[in-house]
């Protein structure tokens, strides 16, 4: 039997064998060298390694290449490099110097797949932690970010959620190069994040795989978008979603499916997270208004008071009452009762300006914490505004009401520099308003104030 031939024995071997000289130019590599780098021998022979390497690895390889002309072999050196079709492969080398050839001997082993199995494990206890840990959805959704990066190119990336009651797509979280934030848009705009959450199917959008060009993509001439549902017990409550402007940055069939293994535990902890948050509202609003409740309310105000304690300022308590609710929940009934709390909450809420604070103590009564005034009185300006919009006729039930209240205003620090003090000011004064017929704004005496 004759020998086998040298040259077909490395042919016929998985890894590929590389052969450089001392300026890194290819010399021979075997032909295993296409499966794993995409290139034919005679497409790389003569070029140098490092044009190949992954722009990131690139001075780590050079590092190491040195240390092995200096007579330190390499066993198990990992980098990454570019494929011919753009795509990223891991390689494993051993490699070493020959000094009397002056060359660089290595065999590459591609662990491509070796590592992504590590990076999901890796990924998925992340999101599972993430889950547990992140202060809120924001901070939920930056960590979702920040390991789906870790799996696949991720600057321009984002979340959509489906809400059912409203049939509407909203961005949560939303991070590209070119667009801000999109507003809330109807299932039925005919995007293709749309389309991906309403049919449950990944989509990948490539130049050589387009999308319909009627279904407008959500970024402005993404030219690769990847996108993958995220499902529920069987619902499509959402999306994820990467795209790129540039051939440099490439989505593949690989990274759907890998996006995809990882789209179910990112919808648990979106729920669990979800649900931490509806449970922590709850607790700090009420139920029947979705009003701050009596111990937010105290809490905001302390931290109100500790700021304009600090840095000065004005600031302004609202007491508010409304007269003769009594009647209306003898008369029309409790339903009817709540219906107007409700509108009443609504008016006061949309009267005021951002930062500003209403909560219900209870009953019919509400209370105001006006920040950042501009001078004391425009506290009283603002109550007369809050009175007369509570004032407008109501329709509700098939009836149509006419409320009135009661409107007690305390200032800081004229009436008070606690809580306490502005709380007790303000409810005197509304008092004082009920004593004298009602629907009308008074402002407390400082003589009525009890230290």
């Amino acid at each position: 039997m004759e020998p086998v031939a040298l040259n077909k024995i490395m042919d016929l071997l998985w890894d590929a064998i590389c052969v450089v000289d001392v300026e890194g130019r290819y010399v021979f590599v075997s032909a295993s060298y296409e499966r794993i780098f995409g290139y034919k021998p005679e497409e790389v022979v003569g070029r140098t390694m490092l044009e190949m390497v992954h722009p990131d690895d690139r001075e780590a390889t050079l590092d190491i290449a040195a240390a092995i002309m200096a007579g330190h072999p390499q066993s198990h050196f990992q980098n990454r490099y570019i494929r011919k079709d753009g795509t990223i492969v891991h390689i494993m080398w051993s490699a070493r110097w020959s000094e009397s050839d002056r060359m660089r001997i290595a065999v590459a082993r591609d662990i491509t797949a070796l590592k992504r199995a590590e990076s999901m494990t890796t990924a998925l206890h992340a999101i599972s932690e993430a889950a547990h840990t992140a202060d809120n959805l924001t901070a939920l959704y930056g960590e979702i970010h920040r390991i789906v990066g870790t799996l696949l190119p991720a600057n321009n990336f984002f979340v959509a959620l489906y809400d059912p009651q409203h049939a509407e797509l909203s961005f949560p979280y939303f991070v590209d190069e070119r667009d801000p934030t999109p507003p809330a848009q109807a299932m039925d705009s005919g995007t293709l994040t749309a389309q991906l959450i309403r049919t449950g199917q990944a989509l990948l959008v490539t130049p050589n795989a387009p999308t319909d060009p009627s279904i407008p993509i959500r970024g402005t001439d993404a030219q690769h978008w990847l996108g993958v549902p995220l499902c529920s017990q069987g619902t499509t409550v959402g999306a994820l979603v990467v795209q790129s402007y540039s051939d440099a940055t490439r989505y593949t069939e690989s990274d759907k499916e890998l996006l995809q293994f990882v789209s179910t535990q990112v919808a648990a902890a979106i729920e669990r997270k979800q649900a931490e948050e509806r449970l922590h509202h709850i607790a700090r609003h009420d139920p029947l208004t979705d009003l701050a409740n009596r111990d937010l309310f105290h809490q905001q105000f302390e931290a109100a008071l500790d700021n304009v304690s600090r840095f000065g300022g004005n600031l302004a308590l609202l007491y508010i009452d409304l007269d003769k609710f009594k009647l209306v929940n003898d008369r029309f009934g409790h339903h009817t009762g709540d219906l107007l709390l409700c509108e009443v909450a609504q008016r006061i809420r949309s009267h005021l300006r951002e930062g500003d604070v209403v909560g219900r103590m209870g009953g019919d009564e509400f209370v105001v914490l006006l920040c950042r005034l501009q001078s004391i009185a425009d506290s009283v300006s603002v109550a007369e505004k809050l009175r007369a919009a509570i004032c407008a006729p109501l329709r509700l039930s098939d009836h149509t009401l006419h409320a009135a209240t009661s409107i007690g205003v305390a200032t800081y620090p004229l009436h008070g520099r606690s809580s306490r003090e502005l709380m007790r000011a303000a409810d005197t004064a509304m008092y004082w308003v009920k004593k004298n017929g009602g629907n009308r704004v008074h402002v407390a005496a400082t003589q009525d104030i009890q230290i």
